[in-house]
């Protein structure tokens, strides 16, 4: 059974992602693809770093921090790389409800000014 490649176009097309993008993944060796030439070929395995990267730019990771935590099953395997996840969802989940705070305190600081705006131009002649 052949293994399913996608090319350089496609890989860009599935994660929506530019292409400039996609060589400073493997410029800073989060992927690593197979080499046809000067063509780039993306294995199930690149495919799935793909993902799990996007995931962790969602929830507002480094990509040094990813990096560091694709790393740990190379070298470790799954149960340090799960531990090490495990604090990092933590510190991340700890800094995401605090800058939700942040928003809704300045989402409400906006509002009340724009309510009193409101009020001073409804008192204008």
């Amino acid at each position: 059974m052949s293994e399913t490649r996608l090319s350089f176009k496609e890989m860009c097309a599935r994660f929506d992602v530019t292409p400039r993008t996609l060589r400073y993944y493997e410029y800073i060796e989060l992927l690593s693809p197979e080499k046809d030439g000067r063509n780039r070929l993306y294995t199930a395995r690149e495919v799935a770093r793909m993902t799990l990267i996007m995931r962790g730019r969602r929830f507002g990771f480094s990509l040094e921090e990813i990096r560091q935590w694709l790393e740990i099953y190379q070298k470790e395997g799954t149960k340090p790389q799960l531990r090490a996840w495990l604090d990092m969802a933590d510190r991340q989940l700890l800094a995401l409800r605090a800058q939700a705070a942040e928003l809704q305190s300045a989402i409400t600081d906006l509002e009340k000014l724009r309510k009193d705006a409101e009020a001073a131009l409804q008192k204008q002649p």
